[in-house]
């Protein structure tokens, strides 16, 4: 949208710099012209702030007090990224583009008077100013502390139901080998001879519990939002590595086919939580023998997972459904999976497609971002 279009039904929500002639000396939202005041009320907001090109703030609006208890006096003249967390800081700093002209969307952890850090969405356009010829940027923010803490707790939830409902095949897992171990102590009781080689064959069952016990313990760590670049095709095979028990119980192979090791800027911990919901979800789906195929690759710019099952596939009518809560077409689910995997995606502003053939099978694509280091 130009500054020359002022109907609020043609607004472009994505474009997202404005033109003025000058900043006014008293910034108030009544200065603004039609076409900024149409944007703020698309996007809605519980204060504002209006932030030069070195993140200085040179307006605030007085409704920062009720959620950071800071007043605008405390805060114009102060760096915003200052009070954001020092993880959320380096994201900030790495992605906001000064030179975008579309709307910006952060989701960062800012720290309030106390000290306490509050979840805040913050939707950012840029001004340009005429007669400076300097951009400064206006932030809208939403205080979604309240939503966030809802969320993790949903998503603790369905960690922990997913770590009891992988136990039962762990517990068999674990027990194979700790019967070859207790036969080959029997055998080395017996005082046979070439013991090194009893010694390594019994090295490698020590290493198979340890690891699946180590993959049940991550995923029943607590909750994180930690996001750091991490290897994809590290994740994707621990995952599988955690599942073939259960996969080889019903004869499904799981098929990997890493054809890009990109690094992706993610919470390890959530998306592998993903990769475990949508790997068992496809075991379930399949009655008998086959194969789960699970693909990564890559262009310039997004990281692409594809989990393939070879399952009764799903009706078309029932597709869009499938990321609602409580919406389920297991006879024991939660309904809760499909919808916490999605979530957690698009906290990492990715996106996840669902495609289904009936009686040929479903594919579930996800897409991450990927970052400039990666």
């Amino acid at each position: 949208m130009t500054e020359t279009e002022n109907d609020v039904t043609k607004y472009d929500t994505t474009c997202a710099t404005f033109y003025i002639d000058k900043l006014p000396d008293s910034i108030s939202l009544a200065y603004f012209p039609d076409n900024i005041q149409q944007w703020i009320e698309l996007h809605g907001f519980d204060f504002y702030t209006i932030c030069s090109s070195s993140s200085e703030i040179l307006y605030v609006s007085p409704s920062v007090e009720k959620i950071l208890n800071y007043t605008s006096v405390d805060l114009i003249g102060e760096r915003i990224v200052n009070y954001l967390s020092p993880i959320d800081r380096q994201s900030f700093i790495r992605d906001f583009n000064p030179c975008s002209t579309e709307t910006q969307q952060f989701v960062t952890n800012v720290r309030n008077l106390y000290g306490k850090y509050i979840w805040i969405d913050s939707s950012i356009a840029s001004i340009y100013i005429t007669d400076t010829e300097e951009m400064v940027y206006i932030s809208l923010a939403k205080d979604i502390t309240d939503k966030r803490e809802a969320e993790e707790m949903l998503i603790r939830s369905e960690k922990m139901s997913v770590a009891g409902q992988l136990a039962a095949g762990v517990a068999h897992e674990i027990r194979n080998p700790l019967t070859s171990l207790k036969g080959f102590i029997q055998i080395l009781q017996a005082g046979i001879e070439r013991k090194e080689e009893y010694y390594q064959i019994m090295l490698d069952e020590i290493e198979k519990i340890d690891t699946i016990s180590s993959e049940l313990l991550f995923i029943s760590k607590p909750m994180t939002d930690k996001k750091k670049l991490e290897p994809m095709s590290p994740m994707v095979n621990e995952v599988v590595t955690l599942l073939k028990t259960q996969a080889k119980r019903k004869q499904i192979v799981i098929n990997v086919q890493i054809r890009a090791n990109v690094f992706v800027h993610c919470d390890r911990t959530q998306i592998k939580q993903v990769f475990i919901n949508l790997i068992k979800n496809a075991i379930e789906a399949m009655d008998g023998d086959g194969t789960i195929t699970v693909k990564v690759s890559a262009d310039e710019k997004i990281c692409i997972i594809e989990f393939i099952d070879q399952g009764s596939g799903i009706p078309k009518h029932l597709l869009h459904k499938l990321k609602e809560p409580f919406f389920t077409t297991k006879k024991d689910g939660t309904g809760l999976g499909l919808m916490i995997s999605n979530k957690i995606i698009e906290n990492h502003q990715g996106s996840m497609e669902i495609r289904s053939i009936k009686g040929e099978g479903s594919t579930f694509c996800i897409r991450l971002p990927l970052t400039k280091e990666s």
